[in-house]
This record gives structure tokens, sequence and C-alpha cells, in this order.
């Protein structure tokens, strides 16, 4: 048996600009980073006893003969992809639900492509990790998602991630003082506001929009090193980047109708009410969960204030994708 961990992420800034059709002719940045909760996909060789030749257990079970009659997308993409055609049982688990805003698809795509190349003996480096997650999903089956959220989960850590014209990519890991480090992370608050949606959904109306909110895009990308810039300087107050996420969250809500609602526009104003800075809906929008920058004196009362949502602890992670138990012959 093979058994992958990889991890969720968080992405600050910069959303959207991720997309191919938006970065191959204006290249693209975000700031984003993974944190200690996880998809767990362990895969083994099913022997042939069976009347089935597929096993794939998530929230439902799946029996199948071949792969082209699995119904999840990415794992038939990825199996298609790799031109597997032995037994097979999948098992997936996650640490928080799918459908949420944390790039919970990508990390399963990530995770399962590992624990496979792994199966059949093979070490994957991040870089190819990250580049066959992508073209598995945009390619293969041609999901309108963008490009961080496979190279987060691939790589892992606190990353300033930035997207060329010709469609290549680079990740410069964030350099920081611990101190500050661990000012950030104690400055987030992740709650689930109990909406989930289908991504893809809603980043197909932000894709036909990217035209007419250039400049809203433009803006968001230069937030990127707006933030850098708070955080590297030892002198700025850590609320500057709270502030920050603020103004990008009022940008990103003009990408699509569908990028929020009143419920979340509610909970959002309820936070601020109760004392957070700033803060965004996670992911493509319209539910999943909600990020929340606030000082840590003031997060009792905004947890009060919002008691009704489920409070994540975050803490950051720098690992990726990992292999975390490989035993190929079953012993």
């Amino acid at each position: 048996m093979i058994v992958s961990r990889t991890p969720f992420r968080v992405s600050f800034f910069g959303g959207g600009t991720d997309y191919p059709t938006w970065f191959r002719e204006h290249g693209g940045a975000v700031l984003a980073t993974t944190f200690d909760k996880y998809c767990y996909i362990s895969v083994r060789e099913l022997p042939p006893f069976f009347e089935h030749k597929i096993r794939l257990v998530y929230s439902i079970v799946e029996n199948v003969m071949h792969v082209g009659e699995i119904n999840h997308p990415s794992a038939r993409g990825v199996l298609e992809w790799l031109k597997f055609d032995r037994g097979l049982e999948v098992h997936h688990d996650g640490d928080l639900p799918a459908r949420s805003g944390l790039g919970s698809s990508s990390a399963f795509t990530v995770g399962l492509l590992n624990a496979m190349r792994a199966l059949d003996g093979r070490h994957m480096s991040k870089d190819d990790l990250a580049q066959q997650a992508i073209h598995v999903e945009q390619c293969v089956i041609r999901e309108p998602v963008g490009s961080q959220d496979q190279i987060s989960a691939a790589y892992g850590g606190f990353n300033h991630i930035t997207f060329r014209q010709d469609g290549a990519f680079q990740v410069n890991p964030m350099i920081l003082p611990r101190p500050r480090l661990l000012e950030l992370q104690e400055h987030l608050m992740l709650l689930f506001t109990g909406i989930s949606r289908t991504a893809s959904e809603v980043a197909q109306t932000k894709i036909a929009n990217l035209g007419k909110r250039a400049l809203e895009l433009v803006q968001m990308q230069q937030m990127v090193n707006a933030a850098i810039e708070i955080l590297s300087s030892p002198t700025t107050d850590i609320a500057e980047f709270g502030k920050l996420l603020h103004e990008s969250w009022q940008l990103k809500r003009q990408l699509s109708e569908q990028v929020s609602n009143s419920t979340i526009d509610h909970l959002y104003a309820t936070a601020r009410q109760a004392g957070a800075i700033g803060g965004k809906l996670l992911g493509a929008g319209g539910g999943g969960f909600l990020l929340v920058f606030a000082r840590p004196s003031d997060q009792p009362r905004i947890r009060e204030s919002l008691r009704h949502l489920i409070s994540v602890p975050l803490r950051f992670e720098t690992g990726g994708s990992r292999i975390v138990l490989y035993q190929p012959d079953g012993l």
C-alpha cells in the first residue's frame, strides 16, 4: 500500500491571475501558503478476485471494470492519462470538506499522481508533480481552473508564485524572520461558512468576465508585491496586511456576481464589526471557508459573534505532497 499526504492551501493575493487565459497575455502572480490540514490518498493493486477491477472510495464508493467508467473526474483523468490498466483500489480521506475553497480538488489530483507514481516505484519532483497535475486538470479533464492550487499542493510552504506568458511558473519561497511569520499566522482565522459549492461553476463565470475586469485583476496582481513589502518590512504594522486583504476582497467581489452573496456579505460584515481588520472568501468564491485577519485580542469576540460557524486552527506547513507510507509489497 502507498499513502500520500497533500496539504490544503490558503491563497492571500493574486487569485484569478493564475488562469492561463490571463497570464498568457499579462503574466500573473499569487501569494499563498499551505497549512496543516491534508488530503490523504491510499492506493494498492487490487487482486483479481473481485467482480470489479477498480474500487474508488471517497464520499461514495465506485466499483467499475474500466477507467472510463469512473465518475470522479480527477481520478478518471489521472488514471486515463497514466494509461493504468491493472486492478486498483483507491481511498480518499480529507481533514476538511471538499468544495470549500482550500484547493481540495487539486490536492486530490496531486496526491493521487504522487501515490500512483510511487506505486510504480517512481519518485516525483515537486516541479514534475505540479506540472502533471496542471496538465490533468486543464488539458485532460478540461476543468476551468487556474494553476496556483496544484503548485501549492505539490511544493508546500509560503510562496510567491509567478506565471510567465510562455506558461512557465516560478516558485519563490517567502523568507521571513520566524517572529514575523508567527505574527502573521496568529492574526489569521479560518471559519467555515457551511456553504459548499462547485468551484468550477463559479470560476467559469470569472473566466468569462476576465476581459471586462482587467483593471481589477491588474490591481489584484499588484497587491502581491505590496503584501510582500508589508511582510518584509520590520517597521510596518502587520495590520496593513489585513487592510490589503480587505481591499483585495472588494476587488474580487467584482469579478463575478457568483463570488459572493448576501449571506457571505453578512458574515464578513459581522466579523468586521467585531474587530476584524480584513479577510476574504477563499477559492473561487460562492461559499466554503472565510479567512479573517484580526488581532489576537479581538479574535474571541469575532468567534463569539460568529459562533454558529466552525473555527479551524491554522498552522503553516512546508512539506507539500509527501509519500508517508511506502509498502508496495503490502508488508
